[in-house]
């Protein structure tokens, strides 16, 4: 049986990750320091995990919805073709300048295209198929999100949706009334994925929670 804290075991991990680059690293460390929200970034280890998928799939095209401060959609261009493009979208306004600073300063700002505004109405006027897509934005149209890109994934092409675990809420939850209503979103988001005959899924119990989705 496991006795080891989870954090010490994130912490072991994390040392035994390639480091992040000096510019993702500046990301990181305004973000703590500057921005409300900062628990949001994808930090060291899962942007590690983030570019290490798209190095292995070498996608040509990748949509991120929810850019936040844009570390993870750095992360994730690492791997891009050397034509490919990655789009992002985030509803916030106020991030803007900071974030297209940061994709100016990086070796793949060409290959992004950074949208403000909801992804409900930005997604369906890109007309591309997708080889990843990664999810972290709004919990409550997680499902909305999933149904209106999985249409869009090319033939094994690959979803990561963010949060699955919501802090670990979604486990124990026989008791609906101790259920509050953003914790059983999540919930009926990992049954709708479990239930999807069109994909095949692993969810991996790394920071809150990374679902991988590939499309059959």
């Amino acid at each position: 049986m496991m006795t080891t804290s989870y954090t010490s075991i994130h912490q072991y991990a994390e040392a035994y990750t390639t480091p992040e680059s000096p510019l993702l690293a500046k990301i990181n460390q305004e973000t703590q320091a500057e921005v409300q929200g900062a628990h949001m970034i994808a930090g060291h280890l899962q942007g590690r995990i983030l570019a290490t998928f798209s190095h292995m799939i070498k996608p040509k095209r990748i949509l991120e919805i929810g850019t936040y401060t844009g570390y993870s959609a750095l992360c994730l261009a690492e791997g891009l073709d050397q034509n490919g493009i990655l789009y992002t979208v985030d509803s916030d306004l106020s991030l803007y300048t900071r974030v297209k600073k940061y994709f100016e300063a990086s070796d793949k700002a060409d290959q992004i295209k950074y949208y403000i505004g909801q992804a409900l109405e930005i997604i369906p006027q890109i007309h591309e198929t997708f080889d990843l897509v990664f999810i972290d934005a709004d919990k409550k149209n997680y499902a909305n999100y999933y149904d209106l890109v999985v249409e869009k994934l090319s033939p094994d092409g690959f979803m990561i949706i963010d949060n699955v675990l919501w802090k670990g809420k979604v486990v124990g939850t026989e008791d609906q009334s101790l259920v509050d209503k953003q914790t059983q979103r999540i919930i009926d988001f990992n049954n709708k994925v479990q239930n999807d005959p069109r994909t095949t899924h692993v969810l991996f119990p790394i920071r809150d929670g990374l679902m991988v989705v590939r499309k059959k």
